[in-house]
């Protein structure tokens, strides 16, 4: 595939992109690499780094022209070089205002077919971002950048022809999707499936996270995946709230949760006040992403553990999932796991239940799911 990544400035995608080019060639993939704003610099030597949005638009413009018509010469003819990244903008949000970061005419001579808007933590986004520039902009800022850059990824991938080749992805705890990336990029063939779990009321059950983790790795090492937790700002925010409670006037997070290029060692210290006022953007967000990552797949899995004392481990949040994937015609399979049964807004809205994540895997193989081997061929 010749694919489009985008993403907001503070999401390190030359580090996470290299990370998936060397994946692919370890297993006999090759994936042609062009990085858009590197090209910018070297088309400007006089630049100073991390300045180079300060200049003119118009320079910017030209700037930007020159690298992608050096991309377009070196990624043709098509059949030499049938799996490619570019690494871009969509959009830019800077002193100058909010401005586009493509030119429709350049993208029609590229001919990509895929469009991939990179995500991430946006305390981590934040961070990075005023690690690299010189700019003051708060949580709320990077939180409203985040959503401009995934609608115009989306409205550019249906202006190319491609509305069902957009997809958002994570970067995941520890860099954890560097493999999703590889196999849209060079197996988009492989079916894509959203893991659905419980999550906000499970987070002091190590034993239930524990079986979580098994069959979102399960999912992962047969299908491509979208998980919903690999960006998980409600945990900021309830941390937030927390520290509100006790008069605190910052919460502490440990970078190398997260990883993403990231190398600071002391822990960032974020105002509690800057998280509460993007309450409401965390939840709209969350609420947006999740339909958005069961549209862009095939069929959603959803685990139900059985909770102490017996009880189903089935939030409100999963319920909707599974709503939502049957209102919009995806496969729906359920591993239940309780023994009390499953109520019929579960059994009359699925295509099928398992009692087993190991009995639904046999069934997805029995069935030819699994298509295409894995990295290295297992």
């Amino acid at each position: 595939m010749r694919a489009v990544v985008t993403g907001q400035i503070g999401m390190d995608k030359a580090d996470y992109l290299r990370q998936v080019v060397d994946l692919a060639g370890q297993g006999g993939d090759r994936i042609d690499s062009f990085h858009v704003g590197k090209m910018m610099y070297e088309e400007g030597p006089d630049i100073r780094d991390g300045r180079i949005l300060d200049l003119p638009i118009s320079r910017l413009a030209s700037l930007r022209r020159a690298a992608f018509k050096d991309i377009i010469n070196r990624s043709h003819p098509l059949e030499d070089h049938p799996d490619l990244i570019v690494n871009t903008h969509a959009t830019f949000r800077w002193r100058h205002g909010l401005f586009s970061a493509f030119d429709f005419d350049q993208m029609q001579a590229l001919q990509p077919n895929m469009f991939i808007c990179l995500v991430d933590n946006i305390e981590m986004v934040h961070a990075r971002l005023h690690k690299e520039h010189e700019i003051d902009a708060t949580l709320k800022d990077c939180m409203v950048w985040r959503e401009e850059e995934i609608l115009a990824t989306e409205l550019l991938a249906q202006a190319m022809g491609c509305p069902n080749d957009f997809y958002i992805l994570s970067r995941g705890r520890h860099n954890a999707t560097y493999e999703t990336c590889r196999r849209l990029v060079t197996r988009p063939a492989m079916r894509k499936v959203y893991p659905s779990f419980p999550m906000s009321h499970v987070v002091d059950m190590p034993d239930v996270l524990a079986e979580i983790a098994k069959f979102r790795a399960a999912l992962a090492e047969h299908f491509i995946t979208f998980a919903p937790a690999d960006v998980d700002e409600k945990l900021l925010l309830d941390r937030a709230i927390a520290a509100a409670k006790e008069g605190k006037d910052f919460v502490d997070v440990e970078p190398h949760e997260f990883g993403g290029g990231f190398d600071q060692t002391e822990d960032l210290r974020i105002p509690v006040r800057e998280i509460l006022d993007i309450a409401g953007d965390i939840d709209g967000q969350i609420y947006m992403r999740d339909f958005k990552l069961i549209d862009q797949s095939d069929m959603i899995v959803s685990l139900v553990p059985e909770l102490p004392g017996g009880v189903p481990g089935l939030s409100s949040g999963v319920e909707r999932e599974l709503q939502h994937a049957w209102e919009h015609t995806k496969e729906v399979y359920v591993v239940w796991k309780p023994a009390k049964s499953p109520s019929p807004f579960i059994t009359e809205t699925a295509t099928r239940i398992f009692a087993s994540v190991d009995e639904a895997l046999a069934w997805f193989e029995a069935k030819g799911m699994f298509g295409t081997k894995n990295l290295f061929g297992n």
